[in-house]
C-alpha cells in the first residue's frame, strides 16, 4: 500500500492512505524519511504499519553538521522562512535555509510576520532589503491579524514553514491551518505522551479532498509546520553547491583569474571584483565566508562528508 507522510517524529510516522490515517515504523534503527514522502507501507492491525520503501522524492530539505544530520521535510515547492519584528532574527540564518533551498531546487519565500509593529518594521525591512534587492519575495503579515492573503499564495503549492523560535510560527500555522492544535492533540494522544508536540514536523492539506485520502499526486496543495530552530548546518553542501546556491554568484562562477580561487584574496577574483564594486552585498558575502568555514571544519572533523 502506498502513502504520504504526513507527521515524522523520530522514527514514528503518521501516513495519510487509501485506508485512512495508520502510525507507522522503520524496520531498521535509522530513519532515512521526512515528512512529505511518498512510501510503501505494509498494514498491521490496530491501526499499525511499517514502511517498507520510499516511492519517489522530488528533492529534501535537510540540516547537517559534522557528525548528525536532520531530516526537515520532502518534495517540497517552497519554503517559507518565518522572521519577525520583534525579536531580532538572524539574517545568516535566512541565508542558510536559502542555500538548502537553492541546492535543492526549492523556492524561498521570506515572510515578514508582526509586521503591525511599525516601530521595529524599519530595521527589519532594512535587514531583508539585500535579500529583496536579489529578488526573493517577501510577504509582510500580522499573524495575530489573520493570514488569508497569505493562505491564497500558497493554494497548491507543497510548503513548510521554518524559523528561530520566537518568530511567531506557531500563531502562524494556527492562523493558516484552524485545526493545527487539534491535530497536534491527537498525534500525542496516539503517542500516548505530550512530549513530541514542539519537537516533530506536521503536514496540514491546504486543499480538498483532504490528505485523508491520500492526496499525494503533484499540484495537491499542503504546508508542514516543523519545529522552532537556532541553528542550521550545511555540512553535507558542497563548496561548489555553496557558491551556487548564492544566486548573486551564480553569472560570475568561472570568470575567475584562478581555477581553484577561493575568493579570499586571490587577484583577479571575479566575485572580490564584484564585492567591490558593489554588485555583492557585503552581509551576503560575510554569510558565504562563514557558512564556507564552517563546512570546511566539517568536512575536517568528520571526512566521511
Amino acid at each position: 500500500m502506498d502513502g504520504l507522510i504526513v507527521a515524522a517524529f523520530g522514527r514514528h510516522y503518521e501516513v495519510a492512505t487509501t485506508e485512512g490515517r495508520l502510525q507507522c515504523y522503520t524496520r531498521g534503527k535509522k530513519s532515512s524519511f521526512a515528512c512529505g514522502d511518498r512510501v510503501r507501507i505494509t498494514p498491521g492491525g490496530d491501526g499499525q504499519g511499517v514502511i517498507d520503501s520510499l516511492v519517489s522524492r522530488r528533492n529534501l530539505l535537510w540540516r547537517s553538521d559534522a557528525f548528525r544530520e536532520k531530516l526537515i521535510a520532502a518534495n517540497l515547492s517552497h519554503i517559507l522562512i518565518v522572521v519577525a519584528t520583534e525579536p531580532g532574527f538572524s539574517d545568516l540564518l535566512v541565508s542558510r535555509c536559502i542555500v538548502a533551498a537553492e541546492s535543492q531546487d526549492i523556492t524561498p519565500i521570506i515572510v515578514l510576520n508582526k509586521a503591525d509593529l511599525g516601530d521595529r518594521l524599519d530595521a527589519a525591512r532594512t535587514q531583508l532589503a539585500p535579500f529583496r534587492a536579489l529578488g526573493y519575495e517577501v510577504i509582510e503579515i500580522s499573524a495575530l491579524q489573520g493570514a488569508a492573503g497569505l493562505r491564497e499564495r500558497l493554494a497548491g503549492l507543497q510548503s513548510i514553514l521554518v524559523g528561530q523560535s520566537g518568530m511567531g510560527k506557531s500563531t502562524l500555522t494556527n492562523a493558516l491551518i484552524p485545526d493545527a492544535q487539534a491535530a497536534t492533540r491527537e498525534i500525542s494522544e496516539a503517542l500516548d505522551s505530550g512530549k513530541h508536540t514542539t519537537t516533530f514536523a506536521r503536514l496540514y492539506p491546504l486543499s480538498a479532498p483532504p490528505i485523508d485520502e491520500a492526496e499525494s499526486e503533484e499540484g495537491a496543495g499542503w504546508l508542514i509546520d516543523s519545529p522552532g530552530l537556532q541553528v542550521f548546518g550545511l555540512a553535507h553542501v558542497s563548496a561548489d553547491e555553496l557558491a551556487e546556491s548564492f544566486i548573486e554568484f551564480r553569472p560570475l562562477l568561472g570568470q575567475c583569474r584562478f581555477r581553484d580561487c577561493r575568493h579570499e584574496a586571490e587577484p583577479g577574483c571575479a566575485l572580490l571584483e564584484a564585492l567591490a564594486g558593489g554588485r555583492i552585498a557585503p552581509r551576503r558575502f560575510e554569510h558565504y565566508r562563514t557558512i564556507r568555514a564552517e563546512i570546511a571544519e566539517a568536512k575536517r572533523l568528520n571526512p566521511g562528508w
